[in-house]
């Protein structure tokens, strides 16, 4: 029952262009498994869409919720379209479209929606006021990652790369180091690796090396995050940033430091790069930066992998405070959401620790047991109906 989705929804979304020319996108939603509760997970545009991604991260988000302790189950959302080719009225009909067709199967005690790849907090302002119009009354609750005054939560914007930082700070804890000890390589400046670069960095960590899609920059004696951030802002790439070299992705993934965070892409750590990686530690802030061959050559030489269900799962327990205060209707402030979320990812990263060194196993597979064990004992206890 675990290797199986337990509901797929397969949809057309028709588009008008601006032209007035009409195109259409395959559209999917994914509920891998509800027994924990209503199904938790991103909304991805990209040309890449299919059945098969969304099913393999719907699943993905199941074990993810179950790590952190959350009381939700696996899902997931894609449509077929690269939203750079699209005009924003455009993106708004394709979004309120594909919402209006899933609206079945999704709601604030079904199916809760978040930013995935392609989307942003005003995807999401667009499928709740679809959602709530067709149902008469605003529900916040039906999706997470909102802007701020329509119901989204503090602290959701840099909860993904907090989760991080928490969990490769209580890695280095346990070796004995301070994040002011460490030496950081972060590939990929998007969401997730920028924040982290400029936290770690606020901390005392020696950020030598960012990365992003057009090239990298390196300094041994540490970069100038928050100059980066506004050269980044000026230009469009982390490229040409003054004081620092040129660096390639790959050179970046080779770097004798002691901590590298792929927060890029999938796949970039695979049977070619993994031999190169020097890092004492590896902390997954993108979904599957490492593949299983990957994998198995980092546990050869002994590098420590912090597994992407627990490293990036931020996201998702911040994603879960916006959705309690959207029940409740009432707002947290910034340092309240920021300490619970510290203590969520610290209880999560030493009950996989623990049991890594008990079972004398990985982190990824002491996470993904840990996962699979909650979910199977959630069904069992339930039962079977009818």
């Amino acid at each position: 029952m675990l290797a199986t989705p337990r509901r797929e929804v397969h949809v057309s979304v028709p588009l008008r262009r601006d032209s007035g020319e009409i195109v259409l996108f395959s559209g999917y939603r994914v509920q891998h498994n509800v027994s924990r509760g209503p199904g938790k997970g991103g909304l991805r545009y990209h040309p890449s869409v299919d059945i098969e991604e969304v099913r393999a991260l719907a699943m993905w988000m199941t074990w993810k919720c179950a790590v952190v302790d959350l009381p939700y189950g696996g899902a997931k959302g894609g449509v077929s379209i690269d939203p750079r080719q699209y005009s924003q009225a455009e993106l708004e009909r394709v979004t309120r479209r594909y919402t209006s067709e899933i609206m079945p199967v999704i709601g604030p005690e079904r199916d809760i929606m978040a930013p995935d790849m392609g989307t942003n907090e005003q995807t999401m302002a667009w499928v709740m006021d679809t959602y709530s119009v067709n149902q008469g009354y605003t529900i916040p609750g039906v999706v997470t990652g909102k802007p701020i005054p329509v119901g989204g939560s503090l602290g959701r914007t840099t909860a993904t790369s907090q989760g991080v930082v928490h969990t490769t700070k209580a890695a280095l804890a346990e070796a004995g180091l301070e994040v002011s000890d460490a030496s950081v390589a972060v590939q990929g400046f998007g969401k997730v690796g920028s924040h982290a670069a400029a936290i770690l960095a606020g901390q005392g960590a020696r950020v030598v090396a960012v990365s992003d899609q057009y090239g990298g920059v390196h300094d041994e004696d540490g970069l100038d995050v928050a100059a980066l951030f506004r050269h980044v802002a000026e230009t469009g790439t982390v490229v040409g940033f003054e004081d620092s070299e040129p660096i390639d992705n790959h050179a970046l993934l080779a770097l004798p430091v002691d901590v590298l965070i792929p927060a890029a892409v999938e796949g970039v750590l695979d049977d070619e790069t993994a031999h190169t990686v020097k890092a004492r530690w590896v902390v997954e802030g993108a979904n599957g930066p490492t593949t299983a061959a990957g994998d198995r050559i980092l546990a050869k030489n002994g590098v420590t992998v912090v597994p992407d269900i627990l490293a990036n799962a931020g996201g998702v327990v911040v994603s879960y405070f916006e959705w309690v205060q959207a029940n409740q209707a009432y707002w947290w402030t910034e340092q309240e959401i920021g300490e619970k979320l510290e203590h969520r990812m610290h209880v999560a990263y030493q009950g996989v620790s623990s049991l890594a060194r008990r079972g004398e196993m990985s982190l990824r597979d002491a996470a993904l047991v840990i996962g699979i064990q909650r979910t199977a004992e959630a069904h069992q206890i339930r039962g079977l109906y009818p």
